[in-house]
C-alpha cells in the first residue's frame, strides 16, 4: 500500500508519475487568470461599443406628439430657418431684457425641462429657450459630442441679437454651454451651470474605476478647457450629496475659472433636486450675472446708444 502511494504503473508496467501540487496550483492560476482577462476584455468592449446608449438617454416621439405637450407645457415652437423644430420656446412677458438658452442634461428631452424654463420665465423680462439635442424628442439626428456642438452653435446664432443672451446648463449640458461661452465669448452675458463637471473623461473614471474609461470615452466635454476663452460671470450650483456627477468636479469647474464667478451648494440635495431652484432664486442668480457683465457682453443697441452719447 505504501509502494502504491509512491508510484503508479501502467498496464505495461511503466512508471506513471503523480502531477505535483505546485505544477496543478499553477495550471489553475494560469486557467483563473486567462479567464478573468477574458471576462474583463468582453466588459472593456461592451463598454466601448455601447458607451452611447449608457450616456445619452433619449426620450423620442413624433412632432405632432411634441407639439401638444409642448402646449400644455407652457411652449411653442422654435424652429431655425429651414423650418424644423430645434427647440421650444416661451416669450418673454413684456418688455424684453435678453434672451436664456437652456441645454439640458443627458435623459428626457427639452419638453420635460419646463421645471427650468418657467422659473427663468417668470424671473422677468426674458424670452427663454431650449435647445433639443439631435436625436432627443422629435428631432433627427444622432446624439453626440459633434451634433451637440453644431445643434448648440446654430440655437446660438438664432437668438436674438439685440439683446443680451445668458447661458443656462444642466449636467451634460455644461460642455456644450461651455463651448458656446468659449465660442461666443464675446456675446455671452453670463453663465449658470447646475450641477456641472470640469472633464466628462474624469467624470467617467471616477464613475468606473475598474476599466480605462477616460480613454474608452469617444465624447469627450471638457468645460474646464472651453472656458479658457470666457471671461464673463459664471454661477456653479452643485449638489452636496450627487449621486451621478461627483461635487468636486462642479468644484473643480469653478476653481479653474479666472473670471467673475460665484458657487452655492445645496446642502443635502441629489443630483436631480438641484435644477428645480424657484423664481426668487433665478431673480437673484441673473442679478449676479448682470452685475458682472463684461462691456463686451452688452447687447449691440446698448453699445450703440453709449457710442452716440
Amino acid at each position: 500500500m505504501l509502494e502504491r502511494n509512491k508510484e503508479l504503473r501502467n498496464a505495461t508496467g511503466d512508471e506513471v508519475k503523480t502531477p505535483s501540487l505546485a505544477g496543478t496550483w499553477k495550471r489553475k492560476s494560469v486557467r483563473m487568470i486567462t479567464v478573468f482577462l477574458i471576462g474583463y476584455g468582453c466588459v472593456v468592449t461592451v463598454v466601448a461599443v455601447f458607451q452611447r446608449r449608457m450616456l445619452f438617454i433619449p426620450e423620442r416621439f413624433p412632432e405632432a406628439i411634441a407639439e401638444t405637450r409642448a402646449r400644455e407645457a407652457g411652449f411653442v415652437a422654435w424652429r431655425n430657418k429651414a423650418g424644423g423644430i430645434i427647440g421650444w420656446r416661451i416669450p418673454a412677458r413684456g418688455v424684453e431684457m435678453g434672451s436664456a438658452l437652456i441645454v439640458h442634461g443627458n435623459a428626457g428631452s427639452a419638453i420635460g425641462r419646463d421645471y427650468i424654463a418657467q422659473p427663468v420665465h417668470a424671473a422677468g423680462g426674458l424670452d427663454v429657450y431650449v435647445m433639443e439635442y439631435p436625436g432627443y424628442g422629435s428631432r433627427g439626428g444622432s446624439p453626440g459630442k459633434d451634433s451637440f456642438f453644431a445643434a448648440g452653435e446654430e440655437a446660438f446664432e438664432l437668438l436674438p441679437v439685440d439683446s443680451l443672451r445668458f447661458l443656462v446648463s444642466e449636467s451634460l449640458g455644461t460642455g456644450v454651454a461651455g463651448h458656446l461661452a468659449g465660442k461666443y465669448s464675446n456675446d455671452v452675458a453670463g453663465l449658470i451651470c447646475l450641477v456641472p463637471y470640469h472633464s466628462l473623461p474624469w467624470v467617467a473614471q471616477k464613475k468606473m474605476p475598474l476599466i480605462p474609461a477616460y480613454v474608452l470615452l469617444r465624447d469627450r466635454f471638457h468645460p474646464a478647457e472651453s472656458l479658457r476663452n470666457y471671461r464673463g460671470p459664471l454661477k456653479v450650483v452643485i449638489a452636496d450629496q450627487d449621486e451621478v456627477i461627483p461635487p468636486e468636479a462642479g468644484r473643480r469647474l469653478f476653481e479653474n475659472y479666472g473670471g467673475p464667478k460665484e458657487f452655492e451648494v445645496i446642502e443635502g440635495a441629489q443630483h436631480n433636486e438641484v435644477s428645480t431652484r424657484p423664481v426668487a432664486w433665478w431673480k437673484e442668480a441673473f442679478a449676479f450675472l448682470e452685475k458682472h457683465r463684461t462691456v463686451k457682453a452688452e447687447s449691440p443697441v446698448g453699445a450703440q446708444n453709449r457710442a452716440h452719447q
